[in-house]
């Protein structure tokens, strides 16, 4: 087979990075959409598609069916010889692949922000923390039981984690809400507005907002240091705070000059991108991650103009380019191949069906104690029950901080995949009567 120009013996220059880096965004772009289309045929989300695209094209199928290619596109470690001495190392291709989705990310999470209309937190303050608070406490609970039960079966954790962190680290996996796919399954059959679409954002909302401040608490336990916690959490808090009081004012100077000229330059458009990516840095920082700041600082942009032109710009080339490096990450680190036996099969079964319950079952209560219909709150739940690219975020996290094996992160992968299929089928056929008529 034809390679790369790159050697197993020496380290690869930025052109050949960049060479393969080209090849790699081409062939994950094929798939994606080629899946995406597949998906959508069966009622779901081109997101949805992106999310088994991505594990496709890697060790999962592409690696059996076709090792040598896998090797080729995404090849993940690189020989070096020095003076007769060889040193396996990670390939800097995957750097450059995680960078790329990181930015996707950003990008995607400032869209979701730049959409969710923070006044509706107020309309249903009440009944969307009860839905929230229940959509955390019940998966949390269940998962953090599971990860106790069944931690000491199967290699799922690293075995200097301790048996509180794996149980915190398992129920935050657990208590996640896929926030951007269920806003874009309500906006896109415009009931975001109806009192059932503004329970189900605000609830989503602060849902996945407590669940980064429990990953940060997993990540004090596991790194054995509670000032990471402390910091994070503390630092959040006041970071939010900041966005929403300080730094509103100041965006909304950016929003004024974009309405009273009519449009949106590209200094307007410069000095958001760099207050975005300020913010991102920031909250990467301090252990909350950059997908957390990116979406606060969505949220606090004054709308108008100047949003307007951002999601003009922005939405397209974000989500049809960037995003789908995440999914194809994310995938190149989930191998079907790791669950060799019944009882790691079992394992993700029993994983399935804790998500269901906990998340699907608890919310759906939770709503009808609302106040809201049995088939609002049915919906509710099956929304909430998605866990789609919020959900992989986090594994990816523990993965690369060494919380969760290969094992336990393919099984939250399969489990996170399954739920999200869920939703959209389950959204169509509660609402069938509703979507006709709006539609």
């Amino acid at each position: 087979m034809i390679g790369l120009p790159i050697s197993s013996a020496a380290w690869p220059s930025e052109v050949e990075l960049a060479i393969q880096f080209f090849l790699q965004l081409a062939v994950i772009l094929v798939a994606c959409r080629v899946v995406g289309k597949i998906a959508q045929k069966f009622g779901q989300a081109q997101v949805v598609g992106e999310m088994i695209a991505g594990v496709l094209l890697g060790p999962s199928l592409l690696g059996i069916v076709w090792p040598a290619a896998e090797q080729y596109l995404f090849p993940k470690t690189l020989t070096i010889s020095n003076h007769g001495l060889e040193t396996t190392v990670p390939h800097p291709s995957m750097s450059v692949l995680y960078v790329a989705s990181q930015l996707g990310l950003v990008l995607y999470m400032f869209i979701v922000g730049l959409e969710f209309n923070v006044g509706m937190l107020k309309e249903r303050a009440k009944s969307a923390t009860l839905v929230a608070f229940t959509g955390i406490a019940a998966p949390f609970l269940l998962g953090g039981a599971a990860a106790l039960l069944l931690m000491d079966r199967a290699p799922l954790f690293n075995p200097e984690l301790s048996q509180w962190a794996a149980a915190f680290f398992m129920g935050s996996a657990m208590c996640i809400t896929a926030f951007p796919m269920l806003a874009r399954i309500l906006y896109e059959h415009r009931i975001a507005a109806t009192s059932m679409g503004t329970l189900a954002l605000s609830a989503g909302a602060i849902n996945d907002a407590f669940a980064w401040f429990l990953l940060a608490l997993v990540l004090a336990a596991s790194k054995g240091d509670p000032t990471i916690a402390w910091i994070a959490i503390g630092g959040g808090t006041l970071y939010t705070i900041g966005m929403f009081t300080v730094g509103r004012y100041l965006l909304a100077f950016l929003g004024i000059r974009a309405d009273r000229k009519g449009e949106a330059g590209h200094n307007l458009l410069a000095a958001s991108f760099i207050v975005l990516l300020m913010s991102a840095w920031l909250t990467d920082s301090i252990g909350i991650y950059a997908v957390f700041g990116a979406f606060i600082t969505g949220a606090a942009m004054p709308r108008g103009v100047l949003a307007d032109t951002i999601k003009r710009y922005c939405e397209n080339v974000t989500t049809v380019l960037l995003v789908p490096l995440f999914f194809t990450y994310s995938g190149l680190n989930t191998s079907v191949g790791l669950l060799s036996s019944p009882l790691l099969w079992g394992i993700t079964l029993v994983l399935v069906v804790v998500a269901i319950l906990g998340k699907g079952l608890g919310c759906m209560l939770a709503a009808r104690i609302a106040g809201e219909s049995w088939r609002d709150s049915a919906t509710i739940g099956a929304l909430m029950n998605a866990r789609g690219l919020i959900e992989l975020i986090l594994l990816n996290i523990g993965l690369s901080a060494g919380i969760i094996t290969g094992e336990l992160f393919t099984m939250l992968v399969i489990m996170a995949i399954v739920t999200t299929l869920m939703a959209s089928p389950a959204f169509s056929k509660l609402n069938k009567g509703r979507v006709q008529a709006i539609t």
